[in-house]
C-alpha cells in the first residue's frame, strides 16, 4: 500500500497549484487531502468518497470552498487537488490519505477516519 504525493511548491498569493496523489495496492472508498501548518493540528481539507458503485461524494472544509477542487482518475489510481486563489494561510504540508472502510468519519474528512497516509508535500504561499 503506497500513497505518493506530488505537485507542491512555492507560489505567490492568488496563484494556483495542482497536487496529485498516486495510490497503489488497494481499492479505497475514500481518498483525501489533509494539511498541517507549523504549530497547528492536522486538518482535513477535502475528501472524495465512492459510496455506491460509481456515486461519488466530496467534502471540503469551509476555508477552501470555492477555491479548491478534488477529483479522481480511477483508471490511473490518482486523486488530484486543484488549488486556486491561494492564500498565505494555505501554507502547510499537504498529506494524501485513504481508507478502505467507508464511515461518517472518512466521508467528512476526519484524520481518525483514514488508515493510510503519504509522506506529504510542502505548499508555501508567499510573495
Amino acid at each position: 500500500v503506497q500513497l505518493v504525493e506530488s505537485g507542491g511548491g512555492l507560489v505567490q498569493p492568488g496563484g494556483s497549484l495542482r497536487l496529485s496523489c498516486a495510490s497503489s495496492g488497494l481499492d479505497y472508498y475514500t481518498v483525501g487531502w489533509f494539511r498541517q501548518a507549523p504549530g497547528k493540528e492536522r486538518e482535513g481539507v477535502s475528501c472524495i468518497s465512492t459510496t455506491d458503485g460509481s456515486d461519488e461524494k466530496t467534502y471540503y472544509t469551509n476555508s477552501v470552498k470555492g477555491r479548491f477542487t478534488i477529483s479522481r482518475d480511477k483508471a490511473k489510481n490518482t486523486v488530484f487537488l486543484q488549488m486556486n486563489s491561494l492564500d498565505p494561510e494555505d501554507t502547510a504540508i499537504y498529506y494524501c490519505a485513504a481508507t478502505t472502510s467507508l464511515s461518517a468519519a472518512s466521508m467528512t474528512c476526519q484524520t481518525y477516519g483514514m488508515n493510510y497516509w503519504g509522506k506529504g508535500t510542502q505548499v508555501t504561499v508567499s510573495s
